[in-house]
């Protein structure tokens, strides 16, 4: 149990419910960047740099797929302006982020592609079931804690029955979700790195 006393250390106190206290510190952070790789059983692996700041701003830069591909969300008009050949290009769309154009692997909308969504979706999958500790580990070249979360059947996508989930030891921050499959077949993973919160980002970065 040395991982756990360890985080118990650099938190300052007792863990009671580790996506709990992710939450509370993904509502006390005012803006975070970070480089996404999703790789999902049967479809192309994306690559991306994703940007965010509360209310809601979010601008993702596509590596791959569709490389220079720049989308951003105004959390104001509720609007979506894509470049699709990068900023320097005039071509823009303007849409909106139930655009089938672009929604992400499971229909994901733009404006529901942040941190705070994806641990509130885990914390409603691990009221309906058990959370068990996996102990710790090393992602992206940072100490993490791992946990398992498992809920049955009922309410997870397709084949899934367990998920994963690999917090930062110091932030909290989810540095790798996975999604499991029947017979422990990884179906599904988001891995997290580069990871920078509360950042103070140029002026107009978010209305170019």
């Amino acid at each position: 149990m040395a991982w756990l006393m360890l985080l118990l250390a650099l938190l300052g106190k007792p863990l009671d419910d580790p996506l709990v206290e992710a939450q509370e510190r993904f509502r006390a952070l005012t803006s975070y960047r970070v480089t996404v790789r999703l790789n999902t059983l049967g479809s192309e692996p994306h690559v991306l740099r994703y940007f965010y700041r509360k209310p809601g701003w979010i601008r993702i830069e596509f590596i791959r797929p569709h490389p220079g591909a720049v989308l951003i969300y105004n959390p104001d008009t509720r609007r979506v302006r894509v470049w699709p050949f990068g900023l320097d290009h005039l071509a823009r769309l303007n849409l909106a982020p139930d655009n089938p154009l672009i929604r992400g692997p499971h229909g994901i909308q733009v404006d529901q592609s942040h941190v705070g969504i994806m641990l509130e979706g885990l914390r409603e999958r691990q009221a309906r079931g058990t959370l068990a500790a996996l102990g710790s580990g090393v992602v992206a070249a940072r100490p993490v804690a791992g946990f398992e979360i498992r809920n049955g059947e009922a309410g997870n996508p397709g084949d899934t029955r367990y998920y994963r989930v690999w917090l930062a030891q110091d932030s909290l921050f989810p540095l790798r979700v996975e999604r499991f499959g029947s017979g422990g077949h990884l179906l599904e993973s988001v891995d997290m790195s580069d990871v920078e919160i509360d950042v103070p980002f140029p002026e107009r970065f978010f209305t170019p």
